[in-house]
């Protein structure tokens, strides 16, 4: 009865009367337990009924020592080498081998902990009638309950089983299942201590429990712990170090080294525990002596554990850190389920070869540093550079202006946000790409059969334009431009480099938008929030969709290689902590483009860099590159991306919080606003990945590719305006009166065409045709004439308003008095009463001879 009530009270006082009967039965089904061995139940059926002994009942077998929690190592690249950069973990440990623990280490937890270890099979029944004798003043709990180092692994073990729970409450109820000092709790790991003798060696328990252990401060084993308190290896300590660690296994949160206030608690065990290794023979008289006298403060060198990415190393790496810590996560070399993934990146051991390249995200936060303030105050700048190489995806660099802070009250100067990516992997939602996004209206142009030299309507008109994907169509867009100097006519060519909004709406009006939006969902972009479809509205080929800027390198480094897109990557290999290589994220590449189709929109963007909006941008070692910016229409996201054939680079900067605070109006303390130092901002971030990966010259197009399907708008001059009609109709076009205007020819007939002739459109496309009134006479050829000869034949023609200019140009001999120039020109038009100004030829000084007249 009393055990019933001892074992239903759980860590409950026990009177000494109840103790003593609980300590009974406790001994005796302990003897039968060590006796029997794991067939308690047949054992003690005939002995009680009590539901103590019905625990057995439910209890397994045996208990997996299992592969502990242990630390992730991440690597990148420096000067072509791997190197490690951060250090990831659940729990900070490394395992060690039973050889390379120091063999005081050992000594320590046998002579301390238990004694006989060597010499029972998991249970040492002279230490429970010692734990039963000490339970009557009080209970389990202050005697430590007679646990050898085999029971204290199975409390371990359960305790990190429960760790691993999927929700907090799983977790918190196991670990206390677990660490519950009672007397049912006692048997079970009786029980299960005795399977781990049968199925593991002495040597094998005892490294389990020494990498197992928790030393207080986050710190799990004995090898983080040598390091965390000493600076130094488990391999190598002093009879005091060994002592002091193994003093706080039981209770790390108070005889741990990570503060001195816990020194006099760790020193009284530790004290306790160097007797016990000098009783044992495991240290001399003077060696006893010099580690009792020792003091903490002496070997203590408390040394922060570098874990975590926002310790990572190289400037600017935590936020790849992180992301790569998110992707390697998700791999299935970890496990067939995203539960099984998460345990085993939890387990850890894994050693991860990243693709980053630390001096180049360090020269490219540095850019960033200088023209992207973090600090700035008028609104809240964010900014990014990330670099994918061209042909594999490989990430090389991912910088941002702002520093890594998890925390949830971090600085201004902070954040936790990934500018660069997706919001599923700790980004936001992206940003609105600008005009970055032309470059798939631009291919989409040249997949339907057109060409860079065709001419497009680049003034401000309505627009109609269409789509097949279940979308409503649009018959009056008309979208502004970003100056008000832009009109006329565009070669697609030029317009791109300028990037003209109207010009682009005029090439939208000739496709499909929805087939647009394909062609960019065919180079991987997608929505930065990774839910909401890319919209196909008008204004999308302007860049309203909110997209991650690693999306966008991506996008263009499959432009850059002749239209092949590759998923961009982050990690190159993964080996488990067995030293198996189980090999990276697999790269994911295909052709989704023609290549001509990619080659001719490189050949239009370089003239982006060469003479668009992007000059400046030219990197000084000449390397051939292209690139198309980026304007929301607020001027509150700015962009620049672009690529040579080796590497893509994407910059953004940006309102991080909705703002609409126009970049072209702030000062970055450099080099004028924000919004104009774009393109020196990319020059710099692309500078050091040209030296890395020094690139080749772009395929150029061939003339058809230029051309396309376009034709030329034949020359209808001097027709009738039915003539012309003809013509222009029979090739393929469609006929505009313009109506009539000013000009010399006879009236009525075509004096000009918009497009000019010879300009190249697409079957079609509008010709305006322009007719002449008639009103206007062609200056004759006078230059020369005698004063005389010049004012008789300007007179014929009808002009009557004929003056000289006060000035003279210098003559001489022969040309005194004679006409060195008209205004208007020779041949120009002109109406009959318009001024006609001669200037005459004076003297050799150029002054006015008396008998000119």
């Amino acid at each position: 009865m009393s055990a019933q009530k001892t074992s239903a009270s759980r860590t409950k006082p026990v009177s000494a009367v109840g103790a003593f009967v609980g300590f009974v039965g406790f001994s005796v089904l302990a003897g039968l337990l060590v006796t029997i061995g794991v067939t308690p139940a047949i054992a003690v059926a005939g002995v009680t009924t009590t539901s103590t002994i019905g625990v057995f009942e439910s209890l397994p077998e045996y208990i997996e020592i299992g592969d502990l929690p242990q630390r992730n190592e991440l690597y990148a690249y420096q000067g072509g080498k791997s190197v490690h950069f951060a250090t990831v973990y659940d729990q900070n440990r490394q395992e060690l081998k039973f050889d390379q623990i120091s063999d005081q280490l050992k000594n320590a937890a046998i002579d301390g902990e238990d004694k006989r270890f060597y010499d029972h099979g998991g249970v040492d029944m002279t230490s429970l009638v010692r734990a039963g004798v000490g339970s009557l003043a009080g209970g389990l709990g202050e005697s430590g309950g007679g646990s050898t180092l085999t029971m204290q692994l199975v409390r371990n073990i359960k305790m990190n089983q429960a760790l691993e729970l999927t929700t907090p409450e799983e977790r918190l109820k196991a670990y206390n299942d677990a660490v519950e000092q009672t007397i049912p709790r006692k048997l079970e790991e009786m029980k299960l201590a005795i399977g781990l003798a049968k199925k593991y060696t002495h040597k094998e328990i005892l490294t389990g429990y020494l990498n197992i252990a928790y030393f207080g401060d986050q710190t799990y084993g004995v090898q983080a712990a040598a390091q965390h308190y000493y600076n130094k290896s488990a391999t190598d300590l002093t009879p005091a170090e060994a002592a002091s660690i193994l003093a706080i296994v039981q209770s790390p949160n108070t005889r741990n080294l990570s503060n001195p206030k816990y020194y006099d608690a760790n020193v009284a065990r530790r004290n306790v525990i160097l007797k016990s290794m000098y009783a044992q023979k495991h240290l001399t008289k003077a060696e006893y002596d010099e580690a009792v006298k020792s003091n903490p403060k002496d070997y203590v060198h408390l040394t922060q554990p570098s874990q975590g990415c926002k310790a990572s190393v190289g400037d600017g790496s935590q936020f790849f850190c992180d992301y790569a810590v998110q992707v390697v996560k998700e791999m299935s070399q970890l496990g067939a389920t995203q539960k099984e993934r998460d345990a085993a990146w939890r387990n850890g051991g894994y050693k991860i070869q990243t693709t980053l390249d630390i001096d180049a995200n360090a020269q490219q936060k540095q850019v960033l540093n200088t023209y992207d303030n973090k600090a700035e105050t008028n609104f809240k700048l964010g900014a990014a550079l990330d670099s994918v190489e061209v042909g594999t995806g490989r990430i090389l660099t991912m910088a941002q202006n702002k520093d890594y802070d998890q925390s949830l009250q971090s600085p201004p100067t902070s954040t936790s946000i990934n500018y660069s990516v997706d919001k599923k992997y700790g980004g936001g939602i992206g940003f609105q790409v600008g005009s970055t996004y032309k470059l798939f209206t631009l291919l989409q142009w040249l997949k339907a059969g057109h060409g860079l030299n065709e001419t497009v309507n680049g003034t401000p008109h309505n627009t109609a334009v269409w789509q097949h994907c279940g979308e409503p169509s649009y018959t009056n867009w008309a979208p502004k431009n970003d100056s008000a100097g832009e009109n006329g006519n565009y070669t697609v060519a030029r317009a791109t480099a300028l990037s003209v909004n109207a010009a682009f709406a005029s090439m939208a009006a000739k496709l499909d938008l929805c087939d647009i939006k394909q062609t960019a969902q065919d180079l991987g972009v997608h929505s930065g929030d990774d839910k909401t479809e890319l919209n196909s509205y008008p204004s999308s080929i302007l860049g309203t969709n909110n997209i991650a800027p690693l999306t966008m390198a991506a996008a263009y480094a499959g432009v850059a290689n002749n239209g092949t897109f590759c998923e961009p990557i982050a990690i190159d290999n993964v080996t488990n902590a067995e030293g198996k290589s189980l090999g990276g994220q697999p790269k994911a590449c295909k052709q989704v483009l023609d290549p001509s189709v990619a080659q001719t929109a490189v050949y239009a963007m370089k003239g982006t860099i060469s003479g668009g909006t992007a000059v400046g941008a030219q990197t000084y070692d000449g390397t051939q590159l292209f690139g198309k910016t980026g304007t929301t229409d607020d001027a509150d996201q700015i962009w620049l991306v672009g690529s040579s054939t080796r590497v893509a680079t994407a910059y953004w900067q940006g309102n991080t919080d909705g703002g609409k605070n126009n970049l072209r109006h702030y000062g970055n303390g450099v080099s004028g606003t924000y919004a104009s130092a774009r393109a020196d901002v990319w020059r710099q971030a692309q500078t050091p990945m040209n030296a890395l990966y020094p690139a080749g010259a772009f395929t150029d197009p061939s003339s058809s590719a230029l051309r396309g399907n376009a034709k030329a708008v034949p020359d209808v001059t001097g027709k009738t305006a039915a003539e012309a009609k003809a013509a222009i109709g029979g090739a393929g076009f469609t006929y505009v009166d313009g109506g009539a205007q000013p000009g010399s020819a006879k009236a009525g007939t075509v004096s000009s065409t918009s497009p000019s002739a010879n300009s190249l459109l697409s079957s079609g496309s509008s010709v305006t045709v322009y007719t002449s009134d008639g009103s206007q006479i062609v200056m004759p050829a006078i230059a020369g004439a005698t004063l005389d000869t010049a004012r008789s034949k300007l007179n014929e023609l009808g002009f009557s308003n004929v003056s000289i200019s006060d000035s003279y140009v210098k003559g001489g001999a022969g040309k005194t008095c004679r006409v060195a120039s008209v205004d208007p020109g020779v041949h120009a038009a002109a109406s009959k009463d318009s001024a006609v100004t001669l200037t005459l030829y004076g003297d050799k000084n150029g002054k006015a001879p008396k008998d000119c007249k």
